[in-house]
């Protein structure tokens, strides 16, 4: 997991700053300002949970039991940031409620660390 999640992670903010950047000058003439608003929100997120994941890989490799929260990410990262590419670029308001899903799942996995960590003994 430790690999998988290190890649992870890695794609993760690597294609956070490529699409950052096509928000802001790709998409400018293109969608609305809330456009690239959902759209820069989607992105930041993403970044935070790819180093989220790259963290998670160095935890396990201390010890910590945290290969859910790292799959929690991955999962929240797919479905909140890619609903919200999605709703930016397509418009489609039905992709909306997908969106806390992935919420939850950031939840979730950060829930987990806390809950790993007060119980690890350092």
């Amino acid at each position: 997991m430790i690999k998988l999640f290190l890649m992870a992670g890695s794609v993760f903010c690597m294609l956070s700053v490529v699409l950052g950047a096509f928000a802001a000058h790709g998409l400018k003439n293109r969608v609305s300002e809330y456009a690239i608003g959902v759209f820069k929100t989607a992105a930041e997120y993403q970044m935070v949970h790819g180093l989220a994941l790259i963290a998670v890989a160095i935890l396990i490799k201390w010890g910590l039991n945290l290969n859910a929260a790292g799959w929690f990410f991955i999962a929240g990262t797919l479905l909140f940031s890619g609903s919200l590419y999605l709703l930016a670029m397509t418009g489609w308001k039905w992709l909306g409620p997908i969106t806390p899903l992935g919420g939850l799942c950031f939840i979730v996995g950060w829930l987990i660390i806390l809950v790993q960590v007060a119980r690890f003994k350092f």
